[in-house]
């Protein structure tokens, strides 16, 4: 009480909480700059007390400080161990206590200020990374849809759509190492690579060959792309095909059927001189076509699976909303995967094409 009211009287506003069951529910309702904490209190001890406030993502960035009448080196270890920022012991100054109060606190909104300047800037940068990406009604005779849902507001997934004459539409769908501004500033300079390359002088393989040379040698270390590009013409009903680490594509045949297509191919940017092959398939009006990330098939509804397993989850949710409208199919196929209401582990991209 004591306590309280010294810190009410130098302008701290104070709740309080007489065990450590009452305090955890207060702070979670309350959101607090900092937590003084007791080691000996009724029910359960202060060091258990912690270890749930930095369990709750409510309260697992706020700081705590001990105070405790035990002074032996253990209990300090034990208090720091459960993520307390700090330990004072009894009897105390006054003065240390909100010097060391003040310290913490001012380190606190200096670590908020720092997080808010970072997520507008991810913001920006989500916000430029939307902008470069076609939308199905920009390109109406391209037929295709989309589920693109990034990680952490500017992904390292992406895809593109270009035109390529009367009938002939040009598919891409990159999964690029890494999550972090560097992976997603990647994604502007493929665009550009695209718009100068994937076209009708080139075949698919030469495509891909020229944005590995212009790659290779600028990006970052470690981080590579995995890619497949898709040439889809509609006339001829012809669908090539080129992979570089991309998983395979999903051919959901007119009739029911549903085939695996893949090739084999290196990673962009991972060598000088890659291999890449070109695979080639008939297709029929009404036949749709899947590409997709890594993110749909190497979890599911939260738990990590392997590739084979993600695949058939994958496959399985195709085929269950195959009657639907195109975008409503990639979208229950996705949510199928990973609900909205699980954390996703990846990004998530799924482009799915009607022919």
């Amino acid at each position: 009480m004591m306590l309280e009211q010294l810190l009410i009287r130098e302008g701290f506003q104070i709740i309080t909480a007489v065990d450590g069951s009452e305090g955890l529910e207060k702070a979670r309702q309350h959101p607090v700059d900092l937590i003084l904490l007791d080691v000996v209190m009724p029910d359960e001890n202060g060091f258990e007390t912690c270890k749930k406030l930095k369990h709750d993502n409510r309260t697992n960035s706020t700081p705590v400080i001990f105070l405790s009448a035990s002074n032996d080196p253990h209990s300090r270890v034990v208090g720091l161990t459960c993520g307390a920022v700090d330990y004072i012991s009894k009897p105390f100054e006054i003065t240390e206590v909100l010097a060391r109060i003040r310290i913490h606190i001012r380190i606190r909104r200096a670590m908020q200020a720092v997080v808010e300047q970072q997520q507008a800037q991810l913001y920006q940068l989500q916000s430029a990374q939307q902008a470069i990406l076609v939308r199905p009604e920009e390109l109406p005779d391209a037929c295709f849809a989309i589920h693109y849902r990034p990680l952490n507001g500017a992904g390292g997934d992406f895809y593109d759509v270009i035109s390529l004459g009367e009938g002939i539409t040009g598919y891409f769908s990159a999964d690029i190492a890494g999550h972090d501004f560097g992976a997603a500033f990647v994604t502007s300079a493929l665009k550009a690579l695209l718009r100068q390359n994937f076209n009708n002088l080139y075949t698919l393989v030469e495509t891909m060959t020229l944005l590995n040379e212009v790659l290779h040698p600028v990006l970052p270390e470690g981080v590579l792309l995995c890619a497949c590009s898709a040439r889809l013409n509609r006339r001829a009903r012809r669908l090539e095909l080129v992979f570089a680490g991309h998983p395979p594509v999903f051919h959901l045949k007119v009739g029911g059927g549903l085939d695996l297509v893949s090739g084999e191919g290196d990673l962009l940017g991972a060598f000088s001189s890659p291999q890449f092959e070109m695979v080639e398939i008939p297709v029929n009006a009404g036949d749709r076509l899947f590409l997709f990330s890594d993110g749909l098939i190497e979890t599911y509804r939260g738990s990590t699976v392997s590739r084979k397993q993600g695949i058939t989850h994958l496959g399985m949710a195709v085929r269950e909303f195959a009657h639907r409208p195109l975008q409503e199919l990639v979208d229950e196929a996705a949510y199928c995967i990973c609900p909205l209401d699980e954390q996703a582990q990846d990004d998530i991209q799924l482009l799915g094409v009607e022919v």
